[in-house]
């Protein structure tokens, strides 16, 4: 059992980080690598789909958003190596992220699944660093997008063959190919107001409601079985409401989040990596886990506590506990031809996100542990937002939605969890709403240092706290047992408040918690 008793959002940020500026290679220019394996054979390694068309991406996204959310300082020689593989993704025949067949080749892999990270890259490289570079590309590539694909007919694929000699590889549906760019093309937006990337947005939001996202908020055979390009599409959906105040179309994405999404996920943010007919022992992915995560943050902003209340549960039982910590079971491979992606690999991943089950690292009947680079980037990315959401200010006053520990130049928060209370200290004057959660008994709750608050909305209201002394709120943290669905069999959950005490773990190794006896 490795130790994951951390709530710290920061340092979590931080070991993935220091994780994201090791995995260049150095046989490759120093182009990250994708695959991670743990076991059997400890490696990591070039992908003709993904390397430089997709990690970039998720890795700038990451750490530029752990810079401006979290203050933590990046490494600037490896942010100009991450830049220089995006841009090297963009070299090809037309302004879209391509990937090689193999290490040296050219440019010929077109992926429609990757553009979302393609327009992850451009956009953190815009909004952060001011790349006049990053913009002219992007506004390329959306006038590129226009050109070759329209809602009706899809994507003109013999065009892109013949005259840019692109090699195809179709997504299996919509949702796992362009429909997945929708978020970062709102980021886009959000940072320049680009009316184009707002315009694409909108069109892709169009067919997604349209097709997959129904006023049912059933789970559709249509989805496909890439659990990741559904969850997200959905935060990517509520990314855009969010932007344009669109009530009807975040109705759309709470309709398939207290539905349909049930069919991927489980009550602590596991989701299923795959729904394809074939086997599948309860791997997950910590990608879909952070979409879920981020899209509870926003329904939860939209005034739906519960959903903030879903959010912490998926950070403390899963998420977290879920990084790659101890990595002590990993064999240092033979490696007679010094082949970089073989050395020192398990310092190197110390701090990935892969493919849990929700008990561990190691699914019960799955052939090895992987902790791919893509991931890595994605769930760093998601724990930016929790960290920005967990405790905010805005014209109503200061919100703490997640019993973290925070701090801010507004207010610092002590959670209940490592402290004998929840301890908030303002340092400026505004009102404070702070959020109990569901399973608290409000008559059980004691508040010290402030006036009596009022309760609103699964929040303690408190018109005129104090500033600069703390305001103390202690209650129990009560004990609740939960029973996971999972496709290797049930598995029992035993929790403190909102943190798992002891859970089943099907005999596996490798395991997130004590065993329920």
């Amino acid at each position: 059992m490795q130790d994951v008793n951390t709530t710290d959002i920061v340092d979590a940020i931080r070991l993935g980080c220091r994780t994201m500026y090791r995995l260049f290679n150095a046989d490759d220019n120093d182009i990250p690598f994708f695959d991670i394996e743990a076991l059997p054979n400890a490696r990591m390694s070039f992908s003709w789909a993904h390397s430089e068309a997709q990690v970039p991406g998720r890795f700038l996204n990451a750490l530029l958003n752990a810079e401006d959310a979290a203050g933590i300082p990046v490494e600037d020689a490896a942010i100009d190596k991450i830049t220089r593989a995006a841009f090297f993704a963009y070299g090809g025949a037309v302004p879209l992220p391509i990937n090689r067949q193999e290490i040296g080749g050219p440019l010929v892999n077109f992926l429609p699944t990757q553009i979302r990270e393609g327009f992850h890259a451009l956009y953190a490289l815009v909004k952060f660093r001011g790349s006049e570079r990053a913009r002219e590309l992007a506004e390329a590539s959306i006038a590129t997008v226009f050109q070759f694909w329209d809602p009706a007919d899809g994507w003109d694929y013999p065009r892109l063959e013949r005259e840019h000699g692109l090699s195809i590889h179709k997504p299996s549906s919509f949702l796992n190919g362009l429909g997945r760019s929708i978020g970062p093309l709102v980021k886009y937006f959000r940072a320049t107001g680009y009316g184009p990337a707002l315009d694409l947005a909108v069109v892709l939001k169009e067919k997604a409601v349209d097709e997959y996202f129904t006023d049912t908020g059933a789970f559709q055979a249509a989805h496909g079985f890439h659990g990741h390009s559904t969850t997200c599409v959905m935060s990517s959906l509520a990314q855009l409401a969010d932007l344009t105040s669109d009530s009807n179309l975040l109705g759309r994405v709470k309709a398939f989040y207290d539905n349909g999404l049930w069919e991927i996920r489980d009550e602590i943010g596991w989701s299923i990596e795959t729904t394809n007919p074939s086997p599948n022992h309860g791997r997950g992915e910590a990608n879909n886990t952070g979409d879920i995560l981020e899209t509870a943050l926003i329904l939860g902003r939209w005034g739906h506590s519960q959903y903030y209340h879903d959010a912490e549960r998926i950070l403390r039982c899963h998420l977290l506990p879920s990084q790659l910590r101890d990595v002590s079971f990993i064999t240092e491979p033979p490696n007679p031809e010094n082949d970089d992606g073989k050395r020192d690999v398990a310092n190197r991943i110390v701090g990935s996100f892969g493919l849990p089950a929700p008990y561990g690292h190691y699914p019960i009947g799955v052939a090895g542990v992987k902790f791919n680079s893509d991931i890595v980037g994605g769930a760093v990315g998601s724990l930016c937002e929790a960290y920005r959401e967990a405790a905010r200010h805005d014209v109503a006053g200061h919100w703490v939605n997640l019993l973290v520990d925070h701090e801010t130049p507004h207010i610092s928060v002590r959670s209940p969890y490592t402290n004998p209370r929840l301890s908030i200290v303002l340092k400026r004057p505004g009102p404070l709403f702070v959020r109990l959660p569901p399973w608290v008994n409000p008559s059980t709750v004691e508040v010290a240092g402030a006036a009596e608050p009022r309760r609103t909305n699964g929040y303690l209201f408190f018109p005129q706290p104090p500033i600069s002394r703390a305001i103390d709120i202690a209650y129990p943290l009560a004990e609740q047992e939960l029973r996971l669905k999972n496709p290797a069999g049930a598995i029992r959950v035993r929790l403190r408040g909102d943190t798992v005490t002891a859970m089943d773990n099907l005999g596996a190794d490798l395991t997130f918690f004590d065993p329920i006896d």
